[in-house]
């Protein structure tokens, strides 16, 4: 897994490419918290993430609660393995994908 980011002013947007599994989620978790300070609208960009595990998907739950008390959050560029996988575990319902 890889991380990059961007932010200007209080909009940041995390780009996640590889597999986010037990072993790299909680790398994940720990850039995410050390960044969101301050943000009001976090983008994750999803485009180079193959994979996801439970691990990952529960990453991603705790930055939307966290992003619910200081402002919005969505996810772009979804790929079709990773969208299956939010299908199939009712995240498409939670998150705001674009």
């Amino acid at each position: 897994m890889q991380i990059k980011s961007n932010r200007e002013n209080d909009r940041l947007t995390i780009f996640i490419s590889g597999r986010v599994d037990t072993v790299t989620a909680p790398e994940l978790e720990r850039y995410i918290n050390e960044n969101i300070g301050g943000v009001i609208e976090l983008i994750l960009d999803l485009k180079d993430m193959s994979y996801t595990s439970s691990a990952g998907l529960r990453v991603i739950l705790k930055t939307q609660k966290a992003m619910n008390k200081q402002g919005s959050m969505k996810v772009v560029n979804v790929q079709d393995d990773v969208m299956e996988i939010f299908e199939m575990t009712g995240f498409s319902d939670i998150l705001n994908i674009e």
